[in-house]
């Protein structure tokens, strides 16, 4: 048995762990629709995953304002409704996180999901037993920016540092938020960020499959 790399391992959910594309564009599409907008192609949708929603609203569907607020509370009706579950577990993701905890490292999700959904989806998939702490957003949208989670994070395991974290996730929003508390990142290129994107970002490593994640992970 291997151990852990690194202590404290912080993974990232939506396009890491778990493909939640269906369950979110179908929210989206529901938000749109109810407020009597265009609903863009589905390359356009699955953009929404990662970054915060609000935002996501405003850059793809020019929706901000109350009207964006409005956007957010339709599309978690429709979520919390059954779009949470519209998603499935990447294969092997189960056996990385068993592996690090078994290798003496601690799991901590990093989500911009609230928590109220994302505990829910990992206990769906049988992972919710890997994870020493979630953080996420809330429903009341007080932590929307992944540096916000990560400063959360950061409150309730302080002695987290360069030498011993990593920041695992798929967008430049992981990348760029571990950047600014100094911890090290891994881009996964299996989920909706791209090779430049990552790179760009500052991602120290990249991990084509989930295979090749865990072995990055273990000394």
């Amino acid at each position: 048995m291997k151990n852990a790399r690194f202590l404290y391992n912080l993974f990232d959910l939506d396009g890491t762990l778990t493909d939640p594309a269906p369950g979110i564009t179908a929210s989206v599409a529901y938000a749109l629709e109810k407020l009597s907008r265009p609903v863009p192609d589905t390359e356009t949708l699955k953009r929404f995953i990662g970054p915060p929603l609000v935002h996501s609203f405003k850059v793809y569907c020019g929706i901000e304002g109350e009207e964006a607020k409005t956007a957010l509370r339709l599309y978690r009706e429709r979520f919390a409704a059954g779009g949470l579950y519209e998603n499935k577990m990447y294969p092997g993701i189960d056996e990385v996180l068993k592996s690090i905890k078994a290798g003496g490292g601690r799991v901590i999700l990093a989500t911009s999901k609230p928590e109220e959904f994302a505990a829910p989806i990992l206990e769906h998939f049988g992972l919710l037993k890997y994870f020493d702490f979630v953080a996420g957003n809330t429903l009341d949208e007080a932590r929307p920016e992944k540096i916000q989670v990560l400063r959360h994070i950061l409150e309730n395991y302080p002695d987290i540092s360069t030498d011993n974290a990593v920041m695992v996730g798929d967008r430049s929003y992981d990348a760029l938020a571990a950047k600014q508390i100094g911890i090290q990142t891994i881009g996964v290129l299996y989920g909706y960020g791209s090779k430049r994107e990552l790179t760009e970002a500052g991602a120290d490593m990249l991990a084509k499959s989930v295979k090749e994640l865990g072995a990055m992970l273990a000394e």
